[in-house]
């Protein structure tokens, strides 16, 4: 599970750097945005995850480097990171449900961001186990 955990991790914190890069470089036409970046409360709303997103990917990049090394110090960052990526989700979602929009290119990858990391933050939080110990 975590395996395939990790592989995600990458990719989305990659893809959150990218992404921004691309985004401030100008690099995404205007007719492939899927928001109206020409109007200023929806180009605000986009930065506005700037930091989150960028807290997520330096926390998980240096959570698989550390845990590559075996060392399982990369298992908190691991956590925040995960956690930060889950809120970010979180936030667009509850954003995009206040306006009344349910467009599938803002759904999918923000449900994406909310749910990938839900087995590992159990895993990661000691899960059933504690459940269990709690009640015994």
């Amino acid at each position: 599970m975590l395996r395939t955990t990790k592989a995600l991790m990458l990719v989305t914190d990659v893809g959150f750097v990218v992404y921004f890069t691309v985004t401030g470089l100008g690099l995404i036409p205007a007719e492939w945005a899927f928001a109206d970046y020409a109007n200023p409360l929806m180009a605000d709303w986009n930065w506005s995850f700037l930091w989150i997103d960028l807290a997520a990917s330096a926390t998980g990049l240096a959570s698989l480097w550390l845990l590559r090394g075996g060392r399982r110090q990369g298992e908190p960052l691991m956590l925040v990171s995960l956690v930060l990526t889950m809120a970010s989700g979180l936030m667009a979602v509850a954003f995009w449900t206040l306006r009344g929009d349910f467009s599938p290119a803002w759904w999918i990858p923000n449900l994406y961001l909310l749910l990938f990391p839900l087995p590992a933050v159990i895993r990661l939080t000691g899960g059933p186990r504690l459940a269990a110990s709690a009640s015994g």
